[in-house]
């Protein structure tokens, strides 16, 4: 038996090579929190953090080994990076007020998506969806534009992304087409 059908038998197990490099992004994360934003130690992990999130999925689909369990730790992952990178680089950016509100809307529909999918599914509901994984690509390039462009201008791309998906991903856990 060939070793990605024996792993692909074992439902339960969540030991793969794909969620050993989603735990390499969460240890980089939190390696981020020791380093100065913009460093070049920084940007190291920051590059380190986004080639293992692109990796991770591949090498699940790949090697047969995708599980509920990866999706999981993969949305932690995401969660832990995205939280040390506004920890970070937060503090140092001079963002005007519009950008703090149009952020805090965004957050308040991922926090009534998020409440939404346990009431009606009784589990969170983290989609990945393509507008969530383009989201999750601009928002990754977006500090290596910082200094390029000034910042009001740099998020607003993201900052439309992350609008649509987040509208997108309440109508789909509220019609229940997350499922198809």
């Amino acid at each position: 038996m060939r070793y990605t059908e024996q792993l692909r038998r074992r439902e339960g197990d969540v030991i793969t090579l794909a969620n050993g490099i989603t735990a390499a992004r969460i240890a980089g994360s939190l390696a981020l929190l020791f380093t100065k934003p913009f460093s070049s130690g920084f940007a190291v992990l920051y590059l380190f953090c986004g080639v293992t999130d692109m990796m991770d999925g591949t090498v699940a689909r790949r090697t047969h080994t995708e599980s509920e369990a990866g999706a999981r730790l993969d949305s932690a992952a995401d969660l832990i990076f995205t939280g040390v990178c506004q920890f970070k680089l937060l503090p140092v950016l001079r963002l005007p007020l519009w950008v703090w509100i149009w952020t805090a809307g965004i957050a308040g529909i991922r926090a009534v998506n998020l409440i939404s999918g346990y009431v009606l599914r009784r589990q969170a509901v983290l989609l990945h969806t393509p507008a969530n994984k383009l989201t999750g690509l601009l928002l990754f390039l977006t500090p290596l534009a910082l200094g390029r462009i000034p910042a009001d201008l740099a998020v607003i791309p993201a900052g439309a992304a992350a609008a649509f998906a987040a509208v997108q991903e309440g109508h789909l856990i509220r019609t229940g087409k997350e499922r198809s």
